[in-house]
């Protein structure tokens, strides 16, 4: 069964400044080797106008950190993640570093990240909109990076010097920015969903987290086994409630209430009311029944759809 995608005919636009959003820095003539040794994605093949998303695992696979990656120079990665992992994610990749040429950061304090959306955001940017997802170019003193769109509405992270003014835009609410990341289908770890997903759970290769082709990195076994032995039996999908949801937060099928069908991954309040919110679900209770956050009797889950396809095999 492949679920397909959706349409949304209003949705918020402008700009706000990211306070759950934090940048790590990586300088160094091995800041590229280093970080592709770490990281599910391609480093090392990182040119100067693309950023990646991409996964930071623990031994066994599962998530640490998600990172949203760019090259500032020729010898400088910033990685942005999420504000309440970056402590403890800077402080077990520096562990690592050992003699490669590379030295690591909190560079928050240096940069600010805000969320664009909408076509006033283009227009603002003008030329230094990037025209395809993933695509990193100048804008002022600072870089602008194309994220997937929501629901065909563009997005952009926009990292500038601290100092430097703000986009001179509509302010966009800090719940709309997180129902437009909701809308993205691309899930960003935070400290309540640490280690709780295998990369390909919150659908990560399928919106270009993952790479296959390149070599080793921490849990890369266990990610490489679940792709190619078909033992993937959870993915994201989305779903709307009349009740708040937040990350961390479990789901219970109808006709099991003694053990968790899934997990909230994301979340966030729709604008007309209610929330919508990306949660990893066992693909088993998706075949009948109904679907609860935090108990059979709790708030009910409706199914929506995700803005791109995902393959389902429940055998």
């Amino acid at each position: 069964m492949i679920i397909g995608a959706m349409s949304t005919s209003t949705l918020p636009s402008g700009a706000l400044r990211l306070a759950d959003w934090g940048l790590i820095r990586a300088r160094g003539a091995d800041a590229a080797s280093f970080l592709h040794g770490q990281l599910t994605q391609d480093v090392s093949a990182l040119g100067p106008h693309e950023a990646r998303l991409a996964g930071y695992c623990s031994a066994k696979g599962r998530l640490l950190a998600s990172f949203v990656l760019w090259r500032d120079d020729a010898e400088t990665i910033a990685l942005a993640c999420s504000a309440d992992l970056l402590a403890p994610t800077l402080k077990r990749l520096a562990m690592f570093v050992l003699r490669a040429k590379c030295k690591l950061s909190d560079a928050s304090s240096e940069v600010a990240l805000y969320g664009l959306a909408g076509a006033e955001a283009s227009a603002w940017l003008g030329d230094g909109a990037p025209a395809r997802t993933w695509a990193a170019l100048p804008a002022g003193p600072g870089r602008a990076i194309r994220l997937p769109d929501a629901a065909g509405q563009a997005r952009y992270l926009l990292a500038l010097p601290v100092d430097a003014p703000p986009p001179a835009l509509p302010a966009l609410s800090a719940d709309d920015w997180r129902w437009l990341e909701v809308q993205s289908g691309v899930v960003r770890i935070a400290a309540a969903t640490v280690e709780q997903f295998v990369p390909q759970m919150v659908n990560l290769e399928l919106v270009g987290g993952v790479n296959f082709q390149k070599g080793c990195y921490p849990g890369q076994e266990v990610v490489a086994r679940s792709q190619y032995r078909g033992t993937v039996k959870r993915r994201v999908m989305a779903f709307d409630c009349d009740a708040a949801l937040a990350a961390g937060q479990e789901v219970f099928h109808s006709a099991d209430p003694g053990q968790p069908a899934g997990l909230v991954a994301l979340a966030a309040p729709q604008p007309g009311g209610g929330s919508s919110a990306l949660v990893e679900i066992k693909l088993a209770a998706l075949d009948g029944g109904s679907l609860h956050a935090g108990a059979t009797n709790g708030p009910l889950l409706r199914r929506g759809a995700l803005p791109y396809a995902v393959p389902v095999d429940v055998a």
